[in-house]
């Protein structure tokens, strides 16, 4: 189903994450939670992966729910995080060789973000962390789950404010791509490029820049987006002719499927 008729029919969520990337629950389960909202439509998009897509797509056939095979790749823009949605992701060897580098690129460098947390006195191991990751993927909320289980903070959201965010003791960056390398990458992959919550990037004058490239969306629901955020982003797609998508955003408990905000 095109994404367009998804959005005009309603009862969907476009943004969810499994254990594949760092969401709490495994994809069938993710599943089998939309199933119980009501919702018919979901796409899986972890974060530089797909590897939660097989499960979901099986439990989406039992549960007859349409489960969109996505992903979410990280990207650099002028220093800014930029999240990319792929849509209706096929197999590709240069998509999965890209992916295969940066999982080799994440799990080095929460070796060194776990160095650096020991080096500040808080005595953390690579068997903390990966007692939180579930699939191939290492990400930094594996790593505040170990910090927080050690208790040298109260919660995730302190471990990043003080030690993981960009520019805090403990960051280190991501291997990067630029912006025009995921789309290009998503659209080889016979994919649609949408850009994931604009509101996140926090300078709208570097999201119209971004809408110049050859991005297919804008993600215009999203759970951090207010009202006036949706009709801004709404009116931004209108200017440059792209699709609006909308999801929750899931990864854990604290979330809720399906729940995103619409204009009041």
């Amino acid at each position: 189903m095109e994404i367009k008729n998804i959005i005009e029919n309603g009862c969907f969520d476009l943004h969810l994450h499994t254990t594949a990337s760092d969401g709490s629950f495994p994809p069938s389960e993710v599943v089998k939670m939309a199933a119980q909202k009501g919702i018919t439509t979901i796409a899986i998009t972890d974060h530089d992966t797909t590897d939660g897509i097989n499960e979901a797509l099986e439990a989406g056939r039992k549960l007859k729910i349409t489960v969109i095979p996505g992903i979410e790749l990280s990207t650099k823009y002028k220093g800014r995080t930029i999240d990319i949605l792929g849509y209706h992701i096929h197999e590709s060897k240069e998509l999965s060789d890209v992916l295969q580098k940066m999982r080799d690129h994440r799990y080095n460098r929460s070796q060194l973000i776990v160095n650096k947390f020991c080096e500040l006195g808080m005595t953390i191991t690579s068997e903390d962390v990966q007692k939180y990751s579930k699939g191939d993927v290492i990400a930094r909320p594996h790593i505040a789950k170990a910090v927080v289980d050690r208790g040298y903070a109260k919660n995730t959201q302190e471990v990043f404010d003080l030690y993981l965010g960009d520019g805090k003791p403990c960051a280190v960056d991501k291997m990067v791509l630029s912006p025009e390398e995921g789309i290009r990458l998503i659209h080889n992959a016979g994919g649609t490029a949408v850009l994931a919550h604009p509101l996140l990037i926090q300078d709208d004058s570097i999201v119209e820049e971004l809408m110049q490239l050859s991005f297919d969306g804008i993600e215009v629901w999203h759970r951090k987006h207010r009202n006036e955020d949706i009709i801004k982003y709404k009116s931004l797609a209108k200017k440059y002719k792209k699709l609006i998508t909308g999801g929750s955003d899931f990864h854990n408990e604290d979330h809720t499927i399906g729940e995103f905000g619409f204009e009041f």
